[in-house]
């Protein structure tokens, strides 16, 4: 009977140990969907923000366009209005290179989230087949002792 009762409580002990690790997986699991949520986030706004430099880049070819007519339609005010549009091109220039740059660091950001997301779900797989390894070990366990169990009675 000590046996039995020392067998039971082996047995509740491995039950709670599984009963964690499956607490654990869904954690994890939780934890996977918000990098997976995340990183679709980032998509979305990488998309916004290349079509952003899109529209910009027409804008500046428009601007430029517009520059050269004028040009052409008057020379005495040439002058004063290719400055203005120097300025609108230098802006929007200026405003592509900046948007560029943040799309860069917004490809940048998202490849480093993919690699740990990447790494984390290695990791996670990794800590799920270990588990799974241990839990077969723990039932393999368990039914060698009810075996012996049964060939002791």
């Amino acid at each position: 009977q000590e046996e039995k009762k020392q067998l039971t409580l082996k047995v509740e002990e491995l039950e709670r140990k599984l009963e964690s690790t499956n607490a654990q997986n869904i954690e994890f699991l939780q934890v996977i969907a918000k990098r997976e949520e995340s990183i679709h986030q980032c998509q979305l706004r990488l998309e916004e923000k290349s079509r952003e430099c899109s529209s910009l880049a027409r804008q500046l070819e428009m601007a430029i366009e517009d520059a050269k007519r004028q040009v052409e339609q008057a020379r005495e005010r040439a002058v004063s209005r290719e400055r203005a549009a120097q300025s609108k091109v230098l802006d929007l220039e200026t405003q592509l290179s900046r948007n560029k740059t943040e799309l860069n660091q917004l490809q940048r950001s998202k490849e480093d989230a993919e690699r740990r997301y990447e790494s984390r779900l290695q990791d996670l797989r990794d800590r799920l087949e270990q588990s799974e390894s241990t839990n077969r070990s723990m039932q393999n366990y368990v039914q060698f002792l009810k075996s012996s169990y049964d060939n002791v009675f």
